[in-house]
């Protein structure tokens, strides 16, 4: 590993510190939003281009596919590179590349635009992890992460609704081209508020795979951030078809149904934020597995309207607490552990839109959610596992 790069950068002012953290979290919303926009249009996309809801899901899997392998890859290969400059680049294709998803003749060309989508989320979200350190006094980093990464579950449990909401209203091509928007603005915060980030420090290739052979507690946790992101992406990214064909619901109502699910969700990660990620995730995992074959089985708008928004209190805490099993378990390398996290999280999100349309197309909508509750057993497992071996306080 590289020594430090000196830098000499002047500390920004206090208030100049937070806007650009605000900055840097509106980055990841918009990111994250771009990467799960299609979750709510699978249907209008599909029947608007030709292909089935599982095709459709490619959406999905692409950019979850990319991002993974980007997260490490932009980490490493960006080491020497201003943080500020990197940033604005990658947000700036990620606007792009919604725009021209928003105006494509045919689904190829809205799969190639995704695979861009999936660079920007991937790259960005490695990078921005760590910058709070360097934007806000030391006092105020522990809130500065949080506000960060609070991008992620905000993004997942709001941005996806409102894009469904807007492409019901204007057409799924105006919901890409709001987010294509969205980054053309939030590149404009990034330039005008971001102060150089010149490198501090270089992360090496070697360091990654030693981080997973030597610590536990890191591969036990990047094993839970599969089967956990997995399990929900085989169901929630055929929400839709689920809600429509097993619980009845009118498809009139389904964005407003993502909304409740939304706000159900950032209810989650505050209450998931300050309890033991440990125990936290053994709830979420649980209660998940149950959720999710109850929806898959159980008629009537009732009850799935109730499920859902179970669904979203659950899994708004799952960000967070991964996260936080992350700097537990590796406190002095909590930009590498975070990025093998956020790697396994996006490839995770992929491996479930392709399991889920498999599923879909292959057997019935009630089969992805079935399959994500397989899942969901089995991160409980580990979690139990990981911790009855060790104290959690002590995993590492």
């Amino acid at each position: 590993m590289s020594a430090p790069a000196p830098s000499h950068a002047p500390a920004p002012a206090p208030w100049k510190g937070w806007a650009a953290v605000c900055a840097v979290a509106l980055g990841i919303f918009c990111l994250i939003t771009s990467e799960l926009l299609p979750v709510g249009l699978l249907t209008p996309v599909g029947a608007d281009l030709g292909v089935s809801d599982g095709i459709a899901g490619l959406m999905v899997t692409v950019p979850g596919l990319v991002a993974g392998l980007c997260a490490p890859l932009v980490t490493v290969g960006a080491g020497r590179l201003d943080r500020r400059l990197v940033l604005c680049v990658l947000i700036a294709l990620t606007a792009a590349a919604n725009l021209a998803a928003a105006v494509a003749p045919g689904f190829a060309v809205v799969l190639a635009a995704r695979l861009l989508v999936g660079v920007g989320v991937g790259g960005f979200w490695a990078i921005a992890g760590g910058l709070a350190v360097r934007l806000v006094p030391e006092r105020h980093v522990g809130r500065a992460t949080a506000l960060v990464f609070g991008g992620v579950p905000t993004a997942s449990v709001l941005g996806v609704p409102a894009g469904t909401l807007l492409g019901e209203l204007g057409g799924w091509r105006a919901a890409f081209a709001a987010v294509g928007g969205l980054g053309l603005v939030t590149l404009t915060g990034l330039v005008l508020l971001l102060p150089p980030l010149p490198p501090s420090r270089h992360i090496a290739f070697p360091e990654l795979p030693a981080l997973l052979r030597e610590n536990r507690a890191v591969r036990a946790g990047v094993v839970v951030t599969f089967l956990v992101v997995t399990g929900q992406f085989a169901a929630y990214t055929f929400v839709r078809p689920i809600l429509q064909d097993v619980s009845g619901i009118d498809a009139g109502f389904v964005s407003t149904l993502l909304l409740g699910y939304g706000v159900a969700g950032v209810a989650g990660n505050f209450l998931a934020g300050a309890r033991d990620a440990y125990r936290t995730l053994l709830v979420i995992s649980a209660a998940l597995a149950l959720i999710l074959a109850l929806i898959a089985v159980l008629p009537g708008p009732v009850a799935g309207t109730t499920l859902l928004l179970a669904w979203g209190l659950a899994y708004g805490g799952v960000s967070v607490s991964v996260q936080g099993w992350m700097i537990k378990a590796a406190p002095a390398a909590t930009e590498a552990a975070t990025s093998l996290m956020v790697a396994m999280f996006n490839l995770a999100i992929a491996a479930g839109a392709l399991f889920g349309g498999l599923a879909v197309d292959g057997i019935s909508a009630p089969a992805a959610p079935l399959g994500g509750a397989a899942l969901m057993l089995l991160s409980g497992v580990t979690v139990w596992a990981t911790a009855i071996r060790r104290r959690p306080d002590r995993l590492g």
